[in-house]
């Protein structure tokens, strides 16, 4: 009977932990976006695309559910150019969404002789790493929440690719029950708050802050924008969907008084920490388990400008 009970009890964490993010996983992903191979993934140049096809492999291995048409690639126009925007769903107990987001494209390269590849591993391959953290935490669960990914292009050139998918007719179906839309923006470093927090742009805004702080797992926890002055709610890709209406801010870690890699050559693999993003990850991922349509319905106030 004991051996039943251990092998029952082993074969329960198992389950368990199963859907842990691990740092192995984080670095491979960051690492493969932010190689030196990706160039930089400039919009409208051929790693750029390589770098959408790989984010398209990642949805697949999480068998996430095409947005619209018969693929992850959501295309728009660039120049005269087709490039992509990469888009996935995960279906869970209701018709809410929540969605999750993050820009892969950054600035390509430099003429600096020593080191001309903007690498952008925490700008912002950490933010796709995030959201595709949130779909590996959940590829075998079925949340309350549906779930949408959004990898945007063109971030760096003025958020075209937001704005191309925020006004997709196709996925307006999608955007009529989107609750709320996690925006992820460098999330590879330790934050001014400390480890496992984020901050949140324009919480001056809405009570979404509010509303996940009551659920958070762990000690993970969601901080005001300590740089309030530089309007990060607006410059970022969440107000192409603020712009809609629909609730959609950006969520960080950055601290701008030491982040010396901001668009700089040395953003690489070696900016990352891997153990506060896994712990992150997680967190995050336990805490929207506890979420659902119940208790989970943040709000605008009146200070917001759309």
């Amino acid at each position: 009977m004991k051996k039943l009970a251990y092998i029952t009890f082993s074969l329960f964490s198992i389950f368990t932990f199963a859907q842990e993010v691990s740092k192995e996983r984080i670095r491979t992903v960051i690492s493969t976006l932010a190689s030196d191979e990706m160039k930089g993934r400039e919009i409208g140049t051929q790693e750029n695309e390589n770098a959408a096809n790989y984010i398209a492999k990642l949805f697949k291995e999480n068998n996430l559910e095409y947005c619209t048409g018969t693929s992850y690639l959501v295309p728009f126009d660039y120049n005269g150019k087709t490039t992509y925007n990469v888009c996935g769903i995960k279906k869970g107990k209701t018709d809410k969404y929540l969605g999750f987001s993050g820009h892969f494209d950054h600035i390509g390269t430099s003429d600096n002789p020593k080191d001309h590849i903007y690498n952008g591993a925490d700008d912002d391959a950490s933010g796709i790493m995030t959201l595709v953290g949130i779909a590996d935490y959940f590829k075998n669960k079925k949340p309350e929440f549906s779930m949408v990914f959004m990898a945007f292009n063109g971030e760096e050139k003025g958020m075209l690719g937001s704005k191309a998918i925020s006004k997709n007719k196709n996925l307006d179906k999608i955007y009529t029950n989107l609750t709320a839309l996690f925006n992820f923006e460098m999330v590879a470093t330790e934050s001014a708050f400390g480890r496992n927090t984020l901050f949140m742009t324009g919480n001056e805004f809405s009570d979404l802050d509010e509303l996940f702080n009551k659920s958070v797992t762990n000690g993970l926890k969601i901080n005001p924008d300590p740089y309030a002055s530089e309007q990060l709610f607006y410059r970022s890709d969440n107000v192409s969907f603020v712009k809609k209406k629909i609730i959609a801010h950006s969520f960080s870690t950055v601290d701008m008084t030491k982040a010396a890699h901001y668009h700089n050559e040395n953003d690489d693999i070696n900016v990352v920490d891997l153990d506060n993003m896994a712990q992150i990850i997680n967190n995050f991922g336990k805490t929207l388990e506890k979420l659902g349509p119940k208790n989970f319905a943040p709000k605008y106030n009146d200070k917001v400008k759309f």
